[in-house]
């Protein structure tokens, strides 16, 4: 009787032992578990925020992070085989990100993407979507200071939706959708390392060359009323 007990018993642990044996098995092989969150590393110029606490270079940014620039300051965001993220001065990024592509929300400013092979990029603003597939390495810059949507390709191919319109953006053209602000004054780089002419600038270089005409519009009229040639000029009658 005693023995049929202990068997039972015995019985019962074991398959109690197995039965928890299986469900911790199950649990570990759970997608999602005991894996580490995707992150990126953060290099910083001048003033930049994460969330809005102050960052130094060397933190770590993970998704859903947003990122902002003040004047003169730049941030970089390294995801590793996804590619790159870089925001120019004065620049406001939601981004996001997890093992197939990156996602990002501008809301001000500039920002330079620069995806790896096998990742997508998508860049959504209030204009459309900035999007670069998965097929092929892409860089491209998406602009928004001026008030509408402006995106460069460096190399590659991007898609430029917005409403019911696709535009495609192949390496060194760009695109623009939305309605720029009337008086707004900025000055956007249609090609990268081409530096910008300011408003003063050009105005300056108009006034330049407005005065190079005039100086020599004054010359060569000069010129035509005093032909004496070092003396005076004698006239000469057609008949004696």
């Amino acid at each position: 009787m005693i023995s049929k007990k202990l068997c039972r018993s015995s019985i019962a642990l074991s398959v109690a032992v197995a039965v928890l044996s299986v469900y911790s098995m199950v649990a570990l092989a759970a997608p999602g578990q005991g894996q580490a969150k995707p992150s990126g590393e953060l290099s910083v110029s001048g003033d930049v925020t994460v969330d809005g606490a102050k960052a130094i270079s060397g933190a770590t940014i993970f998704s859903d992070s947003t990122i902002a620039t003040a004047e003169k300051s730049s941030a970089t965001i390294s995801l590793g085989k996804l590619g790159r993220v870089e925001l120019l001065p004065n620049s406001s990024l939601k981004l996001s990100f997890n093992e197939s592509g990156l996602m990002g929300t501008l809301d001000a400013g500039r920002v330079r993407v620069s995806t790896g092979t096998g990742a997508g990029a998508n860049i959504s603003t209030k204009d459309g979507a900035v999007v670069a597939d998965a097929s092929q390495p892409a860089t491209f810059s998406v602009d928004v200071e001026c008030g509408n949507t402006v995106v460069a390709t460096q190399t590659g191919q991007v898609v430029l939706r917005s409403g019911n319109t696709t535009k495609q953006v192949a390496a060194g053209q760009d695109a623009a959708a939305g309605q720029a602000q009337p008086g707004t004054r900025c000055a956007r780089l249609k090609t990268e390392g081409m530096k910008p002419v300011s408003g003063g600038a050009l105005a300056a270089l108009l006034l330049a060359a407005g005065g190079a005409i005039a100086a020599a519009i004054v010359a060569a009229t000069s010129d035509n009323n005093n032909n004496n040639f070092g003396g005076p000029v004698t006239p000469i009658s057609p008949t004696r």
